[in-house]
């Protein structure tokens, strides 16, 4: 069946997630069965035309392309193992958090199963969903994207396939989301700083997404000092991140806000220092971070 026949479509986990993947699905006209292990999930989605299967079996015999929203490749395989032989044939797309060895062991899995197998991640909030902007990168069996790729755009136009191996939207997935809770952190320590002050931290909002522009445009820069190896043209150094140590501390106590998570970073700058990165670009970090501080070090100088 072809995606302008409006491909057949099950939706396993209904959390906030799985929920607007199955209306997303639903408003561009994909008949779309839905399952959950607490059935009362799948009420809203049948209200809007959903059809609700009484069994992961039943779900995902019902359709061709089968979409997972759990939390983990461990807990989609223990959800879809009652499905036995009904997944074979079928097109298995998982939308979950998980290493890229999870990502390899569930392919495997899958295919046991004889399953199509191709694995993704959603890059952005339940409510972006669909959106002409929301990013989802895939991995794994060409094929299943190719035949899919249409049905799949419905959950956001910025889709895209990785390659052929089935663990790059793991690994990518982990890469680009290990930004978000040091992020998010400094932003909640900045916000509690403002408090103590007794301002609102909705003040510091507008500074702050013009902070996070200016680090998105130094991404290029930074990522071809780090293939390239060579950190010798420092905007921004080690030394100088360092030298701002203390006056992380000073915030700490002038505000009664515990600043103790930046102490590793910290550290890392120092690891850097002791060695030989101190002028170097603060990409330089990269080395120490994959254990090569030594060899980066010699490559820059």
């Amino acid at each position: 069946m072809t995606d302008d026949q409006a491909t057949p479509v099950t939706v396993i986990g209904l959390g906030s997630m799985g929920r607007a993947l199955a209306e997303a699905f639903l408003g561009a006209g994909h008949p779309t069965t839905v399952w959950n292990r607490t059935p009362a999930k799948a009420a809203p989605l049948v209200a809007k035309g959903a059809v609700h299967a009484e069994s992961v079996r039943a779900a995902v015999a019902a359709s061709p392309l089968v979409v997972t929203c759990l939390t983990t490749f461990d807990d989609t395989r223990s959800a879809l193992e009652p499905a036995g032989t009904a997944l074979s044939g079928r097109a298995l797309v998982t939308l979950n958090s998980g290493s890229p060895a999870d990502a390899r062991a569930t392919a495997a899995w899958a295919a046991g199963h004889g399953a199509r197998f191709l694995a993704g991640a959603v890059k952005n909030v339940p409510a972006a969903v669909g959106a002409p902007d929301t990013l989802l990168y895939y991995s794994g069996d060409r094929s299943v994207f190719d035949e899919y790729e249409a049905t799949l755009r419905v959950l956001g136009g910025d889709t895209v396939h990785l390659g052929t191996e089935a663990d790059l939207a793991a690994l990518y997935e982990m890469a680009v989301g290990a930004m978000l809770l040091p992020a998010l952190v400094g932003f909640f320590q900045g916000a509690a700083a403002i408090q103590a002050r007794g301002l609102a931290a909705d003040s510091m909002v507008r500074f702050a997404g013009k902070w996070l522009d200016m680090i998105k445009s130094l991404l290029p820069v930074y990522a071809q000092e780090i293939d390239t190896g060579d950190y010798s043209d420092a905007a921004s150094s080690v030394d100088l991140f360092l030298a701002g140590a203390a006056h992380d501390k000073a915030l700490g106590e002038e505000t009664n806000v515990d600043t103790t998570w930046i102490d590793p970073l910290n550290d890392l700058l120092r690891r850097a220092v002791a060695a030989g990165h101190g002028d170097h670009s603060i990409s330089a970090l990269t080395e120490v971070l994959r254990g090569t501080a030594s060899r980066g070090a010699g490559r820059s100088s």
